[in-house]
């Protein structure tokens, strides 16, 4: 996935990455941190969830509390996930600019 793409005008601009629904994902806010890999998520359907890092995001990507992710829901146990994407702070303004995080609470 190319993360710069050229706009009409020629200006570079990131691509964003928006969580697959028939996979599972939503969006996310960390909320609170657990230690390890560990992290509290409030979740855009109104739940808190526990979610993980999983081994190829850790000591790659580190996420503090109130950081927007991507998270994946388990199959097997609803209320826990992993987190698969965080956004940075040019993103999340493009992301609320363009309405995707109307659902998240804050």
């Amino acid at each position: 996935m190319r993360f710069l793409v050229e706009t009409s005008t020629g200006e570079p601009q990131a691509r964003l990455r928006l969580p697959d629904r028939k996979e599972g994902e939503m969006f996310g806010i960390a909320i609170q941190l657990h230690g390890g890999d560990q992290i509290r998520v409030s979740c855009e359907d109104g739940k808190e969830r526990m979610c993980r890092i999983p081994g190829k995001l850790k000591k790659r990507v580190w996420i503090r509390e109130g950081d927007i992710v991507v998270i994946k829901i388990w199959d097997f146990q609803p209320s826990k996930a992993d987190i698969v994407w965080r956004y940075l702070g040019m993103q999340v303004e493009r992301l609320e600019r363009q309405g995707f995080l109307k659902n998240l609470p804050r």
